[in-house]
């Protein structure tokens, strides 16, 4: 007979706004509780034997020939190909790499903490991964604790080729008094004089009915008590370019939280068509929508490939979606496996808590790698 594993609650966290994910994400798999002082300040009793690099980098991401963004740009560090820290730049493009213990619901040990220190980074990429764009790359070099940690600037440039983008092709046609008002609100909204960016936002696009970020960001500050007008705004950003790519994510998350899952998938497919490497968000809503519809082969290689693309679970949770799927074809040692992990970057919580009710049981159907 196999394990049902309850998942109540997991969705509900897919439609936390995605800036707010990535923050609480950022320092999820970087596994060094180590001081991020420089200089004389430098707390050497936290250092690994094994620590032989800066305990944090910090670069710059410009972003060419466009006015400002909105949303955080993705940043990533990879190390022979492969992904192994993410986190993102803030509005003035300015990043940082580096390690800190999370809170979770198991305390690490110095083995687990070795496993990566940003001094592990040395000799790695450090790319943006921002759709529409193509970016350049700096290495980091950094040979000691006490070297500079600035590692450079990290260069976007448009990609005509790309098939979609994080900015649209209707700001370019927008009327001046539309894009006063666009403008305005993004000055509220960093601001954090919301409302006031809420009316600029509707009066932009009262004026062009056709501008596609406009209606994007509009949907973000109605998302939390609105979500429904949201999903509209959305939809309309969609429509007015089909090629502008944020609105997708967003659709996605809200379509799960109402479980529609042949919405979530086809918000997810069409993303994926015009950027096929995708996002962990995006990937992980591939799965989440398509296990519900039944379409578990498809939904377990959605959940690898986000998981594989994520070491700072951007995406939070992609591995216990990838967890229950495994117990549900029986693989209870493999879903065990990930849930423990799981639990060594989840803080304490309604969802821990789930996970480690999970976890007992699966151990009571594999005993033998309960101790």
């Amino acid at each position: 007979m196999k394990l049902i594993l309850f998942i109540a609650g997991l969705l509900t966290i897919t439609v936390i706004p995605m800036a707010n994910i990535q923050a609480k994400a950022q320092s999820a798999d970087n596994n060094a509780a180590l001081s991020t002082h420089s200089g004389p300040q430098v707390n050497f009793g936290n250092l690994l034997n094994s620590q032989v690099g800066s305990m944090r980098f910090a670069g710059k991401v410009v972003v060419e020939g466009a006015k400002p963004l909105w949303d955080p740009i993705p940043i990533v560090v990879k190390c022979e190909g492969k992904t192994r820290y993410n986190t993102e730049a803030d509005a003035k493009g300015n990043f940082d790499i580096e390690a800190k213990l999370p809170a979770s619901e198991i305390v690490k040990t110095k083995s687990d903490l070795q496993k990566v220190t940003a001094s592990a980074l040395v000799g790695c990429k450090v790319s943006a991964n921002l759709d529409g764009f193509e970016s350049t790359s700096v290495t980091i070099v950094n040979g000691s604790i006490m070297d500079d940690p600035d590692i450079g600037t990290i260069h976007l440039r448009q990609d005509s080729k790309a098939l979609g983008s994080t900015i649209s092709a209707t700001t370019a046609s927008a009327p001046t008094d539309a894009i006063k008002e666009f403008e305005k609100a993004h000055s509220d909204e960093t601001d954090k004089r919301l409302d006031s960016a809420r009316r600029h936002l509707q009066k932009a696009v009262s004026i062009d009915p056709q501008f596609a970020e406009a209606w994007y960001h509009l949907g973000k500050l109605e998302e939390t008590d609105k979500p429904q007008d949201a999903l509209n705004a959305y939809a309309k950003a969609a429509e007015a370019d089909p090629k502008f790519m944020p609105p997708y994510e967003r659709i996605a998350a809200l379509a799960a939280l109402q479980k529609k899952w042949q919405d979530v998938v086809n918000a997810a497919d069409h993303s994926l068509q015009l950027n096929p490497a995708g996002t962990p968000q995006i990937w992980y809503f591939s799965a989440v929508g398509n296990f519900n519809l039944g379409k578990t082969d498809a939904a377990e290689t959605a959940a690898q490939t986000s998981l594989s693309m994520d070491p700072s679970h951007v995406a939070p949770n992609t591995e216990q979606l990838l967890a229950v799927m495994l117990a549900a074809r029986g693989a209870y040692k493999d879903a065990l496996d990930h849930l423990r992990h799981c639990l060594t970057y989840t803080p304490p919580g309604p969802n821990a808590d789930l996970m480690k009710s999970q976890v007992a049981q699966l151990e009571r159907i594999v005993p033998q790698t309960a101790k």
